[in-house]
């Protein structure tokens, strides 16, 4: 349990230097022609943390957010926090920073503050983000390894491209593994992580190494079962008079890790800017009593591209 006074402000002190915002806002959003007016909308309202990825092939559009928000004043570079992944394809170490100068290029930023190995799983290299077999199966690359891939990540922040580095859609043992051959520790590790997939084994890992946890689909998803609606998390938000969105997101942070939300709605990008601390019992009591498991994403242990459909509307 942290002690976080204001979740909208707090921030994790990550290895290799700075300090990641607690809040952040993703850019693979239910509408991809929306990106520009979501990400300027969202640093408007507060957020100081971009999560972007060149999977989400909407990296220029969040560039020219950027372009825009920084010309008009709105925001100084050095208070931004921006992510952006490597893709499967580009796994072969001379493709990791040609790959990362290109979103570098797409974000017009000289460098990122996190650089992420999207997944482990390494895809035949080539323009194909998703190539397939003619049966339509995924075509792997076995000729290079995670420990490669990494070097090359490694090789990056020496590079002045990127201050960090970490993983995502990856276990513990994964990570134990990288951790094992790393000569620069990751940073954060992102996955899927909220009440119903809390990742408590990942969660502590991360503790022990210094690592920092940053959670995607920290709401759940518009999908069964609906955790937005859960009995537990609607009764601890009208006792303290919060949303739904806004328990789930402050127990989160207040359990030590950063979180990820999405969406276009002006509306509901307020909402999730306006979190605030809940009492230590009401982390505690949905830590403890919350024991419905269910994961909405399953690249971690397929190895599959993609992830499920965002609801529309979010």
């Amino acid at each position: 349990m942290n002690d976080v006074k204001d979740p909208r402000q707090h921030r994790f002190a990550i290895n290799g230097g700075g300090a990641m915002p607690a809040l952040g806002f993703g850019t693979l959003l239910s509408d991809a022609n929306r990106t520009r007016e979501a990400t300027k909308a969202a640093v408007e309202a507060g957020f100081r943390h971009l999560d972007c990825a060149e999977r989400y092939r909407n990296e220029e559009e969040v560039g020219l957010a950027l372009k825009e928000l920084l010309a008009e004043g709105t925001v100084r570079r050095e208070d931004l926090f921006v992510t952006t992944k490597l893709w499967n394809n580009n796994h072969r170490p001379e493709r990791v920073g040609p790959a990362l100068h290109s979103s570098l290029e797409k974000l017009g930023l000289d460098y990122v503050d996190l650089y992420l190995m999207h997944t482990p799983f390494a895809f035949q290299p080539g323009d194909d983000q998703d190539p397939r077999d003619a049966e339509g199966r995924v075509v792997y690359d076995d000729g290079v390894t995670l420990e490669q891939t990494w070097a090359a990540m490694e090789a990056v922040v020496d590079a002045g491209l990127t201050r960090a580095i970490g993983v995502s859609d990856i276990d513990v043992a994964t990570t134990k593994r990288i951790l094992d051959a790393a000569r620069i520790k990751p940073a954060v590790v992102e996955v899927e992580s909220h009440p119903y997939h809390p990742q408590w084994d990942l969660h502590e890992l991360c503790r022990s190494e210094g690592m920092i946890l940053l959670a995607f689909a920290p709401l759940g998803h518009a999908l069964e079962p609906r955790l937005l609606d859960d009995p537990l998390i609607t009764g601890v938000a009208e006792r303290f008079g919060k949303t739904p969105a806004q328990v789930l997101l402050a127990w989160g942070i207040q359990r030590g890790t950063a979180v990820l939300t999405a969406t276009v709605t002006p509306a509901r990008i307020d909402e999730n800017v306006s979190v605030t601390a809940l009492p230590t019992s009401a982390v505690d009591e949905i830590s403890r009593n919350l024991d419905t498991r269910h994961r909405f994403n399953s690249v971690v242990v397929a190895g599959e591209p993609g992830f499920q459909e965002v609801p529309a509307g979010s």
